[in-house]
């Protein structure tokens, strides 16, 4: 017999009296041809630039290149770990500003730093900013997650996660 917990019994950190610049989850994550692969599998983008040096390289490119999305999901993961429920999130936008190149053999750290960067207003929303860097370069820019930063779990959900 396995236990289940509902996602209303899991923790939930309140952000509300955070101040903004405040650092909430920080994160290295390794990303290899495998994972690219293996993400492909998931998400059917089997673009051969993801995971062909030949033809990354044939039409420009600098070598085999992590997906968008994968990218975008690996920057919001810590964010949604700090929470404590992925229905805290509300809104997630990015700007993709530089590739992710994924070496062969090394593969290719991205780094990810989230702090608050607008505090919550009386809807219990706020603003979570993420630094996505690799090789000392920013990938996401203007990469900003809103989220409800309440610890209780809200009898009504705020108005533009319904909508």
């Amino acid at each position: 017999m396995t236990d289940t917990i509902s996602v209303a019994q899991l923790p939930r950190p309140d952000f509300t009296s955070l101040e903004a610049g405040t650092v909430i989850a920080e994160r290295a994550v390794t990303l290899t041809r495998d994972t690219l692969v293996r993400y492909a599998g998931a998400s059917g983008d089997f673009n051969p630039i993801h995971y062909r040096d030949d033809v990354a390289e044939a039409v420009g490119l600098p070598g085999v290149l992590a997906h968008g999305m994968l990218t975008m999901g690996v920057a919001l993961q810590p964010v949604v770990d700090a929470l404590g429920d992925p229905g805290r999130v509300v809104d997630y936008q990015v700007r993709f500003t530089r590739p992710v190149v994924v070496d062969p053999q090394t593969g290719a750290e991205v780094s990810v730093v989230a702090k608050i960067g607008q505090l919550a207003g009386e809807d219990g929303v706020g603003r979570i900013d993420l630094v996505v860097s690799f090789g000392g370069q920013t990938v996401l820019a203007k990469s900003q997650v809103r989220a409800d930063f309440r610890g209780e779990v809200p009898a009504v959900l705020p108005a533009e996660a319904t909508a």
